[in-house]
Formats: structure tokens, C-alpha cells, sequence
């Protein structure tokens, strides 16, 4: 782990290989997991804004289950999260004509219906963060039904972070990822 302003990171994302292949898992992450795609509280009210706006991406499985529960739900554990399709899918999925899962959200903003991408943590993935009081834990998820992506990104040489340069940049700004790069050539040297 090194610290990078108030974040501490885990050297997992610069030495670990990582690039989706959605022709291998099928978009398995937006089906599989026992709980909704973290949001947080600024995106509540994202959600709720472009919901009339992407419904039409959505799934009518999808569309009722936001319709029942909102555009968000609390969990148990009082988190703020995507509501799912009888505890399985995220309501916001969308299948191509492969039936490949993806985002109704992010398909939306590829269209330019909408300027927000999708949830942070879904750009983010497979890089979670847990903000504390001081600082945030910048960490990779390893979960198995990644292992295809896993493959790739070593076939590719691809680290996690340059994966998700975009959503990094997106969560901690350029200069974040600027140092992060330093901290990744160094370790390279």
C-alpha cells in the first residue's frame, strides 16, 4: 500500500492485469452479487433525475422493480445502493443483441441522452473505495467471475489502473492519476 494525497492504495491496482471481456462473462458483474451497485448520496439525486430519461433503456423487469422501490434503495446496513430485479440483477441493466448485460444509464449517455455515465462504482469496478474519516482505501476486487478479464488484461499487459483511467481521473481529478503514474513507473524501474 503507498499514499497518494488522502488516499492509501493498494499496489494491487499497478500489478495486477485487468480488461473486461464482456464476451466471456456476458456483463456477469451487473447480474451476479448479493446487493445493489453502491451510489452515493450526490448520485441519489442524479438517479432520480434521469430516470424518465433512460427508462426506455431499461428492462420492463427493471423498469418495476425502480418503480416499487425508487430510484435507490437504503440497505440494511443503511448503505445507499441500486435497487435489483428479485435480488439478482441491477435494475438499470440493459442486454445487447448478444444478450450481453450492460447499463441503461451508460447506454443513455453514449447516446447523449444524458451527461452522467453510470454509478461511480460501477466506472470504477474492479477498483473499490471505502471512504474514512481521513482518508479513502483505494483497493482491487478480485472476484471470480472476472477471471476472463483477468486473462485479457495479462494477454494485453494491461494494469488495473490504466483500465480505469477514466474513472479514476473521474473520482481523484488528473493530478491523482498523474502521481499515480510516477508511483506506477517507479515501481517499474
Amino acid at each position: 500500500m503507498f499514499q497518494l494525497g488522502k488516499t492509501i492504495v493498494s499496489e494491487d491496482l499497478l500489478e495486477k492485469e485487468f480488461v473486461c471481456n464482456l464476451n466471456a462473462c456476458k456483463g456477469a458483474c451487473c447480474v451476479e452479487g448479493e446487493a445493489g451497485a453502491p451510489v452515493t448520496e450526490e448520485e441519489v439525486e442524479r438517479l432520480a433525475d434521469v430516470y424518465p430519461k433512460i427508462k426506455s433503456y431499461l428492462t420492463d423487469a427493471g423498469i418495476d422493480a425502480i418503480e416499487a422501490h425508487g430510484t435507490h434503495i437504503v440497505s440494511p446496513l443503511g448503505e445507499l445502493e441500486t435497487p435489483l430485479v428479485n435480488g439478482k440483477e441491477c435494475a438499470y441493466i440493459s442486454f445487447d443483441e448478444k444478450g450481453i448485460a450492460g447499463c441503461g444509464i451508460e447506454d443513455a449517455f453514449h447516446d447523449g441522452v444524458i451527461d452522467y455515465r453510470k454509478p461511480i462504482s460501477c466506472h470504477l469496478y474492479p477498483v473499490r473505495v471505502q471512504d474514512f474519516k481521513e482518508f479513502a482505501a483505494v483497493n482491487y476486487h478480485r472476484w471470480p467471475i472476472c477471471d476472463d478479464a483477468c486473462s485479457l488484461g495479462a494477454e494485453l499487459g494491461v494494469p488495473v489502473y490504466r483500465f480505469v483511467k477514466d474513472a479514476l481521473i473521474r473520482k481523484f481529478g488528473p493530478h491523482w492519476y498523474a502521481e499515480l503514474e510516477k508511483v506506477a513507473a517507479e515501481m517499474n524501474d
